[in-house]
């Protein structure tokens, strides 16, 4: 059981090329469970964890409704956003600049085999995080991520997420609004959900710039503790 996870701070980089590394990542640790099974069931399955930036781009779901999308081609190139169709849960969203993207690829067989319980201690991580910022996050009952004003008029979205995961062995992730234009959510029905806000975290702080390197030691320090697991840097 391997509960150390390779973590790699992208920076920027274009939403199709971190897509096609996350494959490549998840790829090689479904593979190698697959010829473990069949060869040595001790070799050791690698965990990895990705932070990214992405330009404008918007992502759509495996199961979502392509009518949340509110631009035609014409007008996305207008706004210089992408879109493209996935293969995660949930339906659409927004990464932008001044957003921070986890992407954990890790082997569920290495931490526990539930992945509501995956989704839950995400959820969790992103609570605790805000907490540090006197923020009270909460879940929504009936849909995935976090929330400010639950259960109010004022309710808006803060955190997003949508996760694949086949044979144990997770993808994409979490989408945390810290320092997001929130202009660009105007272009889309966040998620399928009308009648709720998204906000980000400057805003709701009142200033102008978060730290998001604050912000991320804080997300791995509460990753860690959730999951028993520990980090290594590492670079592409």
């Amino acid at each position: 059981m391997n509960k150390t996870i390779a973590l790699q701070d992208l920076g920027l980089k274009d939403y199709k090329e971190t897509w096609d590394y996350q494959e490549a990542l998840f790829k090689a640790i479904v593979d190698s469970k697959i010829k473990n099974r069949r060869e040595d069931a001790n070799l050791e399955t690698k965990n990895h964890f990705l932070f990214v930036e992405h330009p404008h781009v918007y992502t759509l779901g495996k199961s979502g409704d392509m009518t949340n999308l509110l631009l035609n081609e014409a007008q996305l190139k207008r706004k210089g956003a992408s879109f493209y169709k996935i293969n995660r849960g949930g339906d659409i969203t927004y990464h932008g600049p001044g957003q921070i993207v986890g992407y954990p690829i890790l082997d569920l067989d290495n931490f526990f085999t539930d992945i509501h319980k995956y989704l839950r201690f995400l959820e969790e991580m992103i609570i605790l995080t805000l907490e540090e910022y006197g923020l009270n996050a909460k879940r929504s009952a009936g849909e995935t991520g976090v929330w400010l004003d639950v259960g109010t008029p004022f309710a808006r979205k803060i955190c997003a997420m949508g996760v694949r995961a086949s044979r144990w062995v997770t993808m994409h992730g979490f989408a945390l609004n810290v320092n997001a234009d929130l202009g660009y959510f105007d272009n889309i029905i966040p998620c399928g959900i009308r009648g709720k806000a998204v906000t980000s975290l400057n805003v709701e702080l009142g200033v102008e710039k978060v730290d998001e390197t604050d912000i991320k030691n804080k997300l791995l320090k509460h990753f860690t503790t959730l999951f028993e697991a520990d980090f290594s840097m590492t670079s592409k």
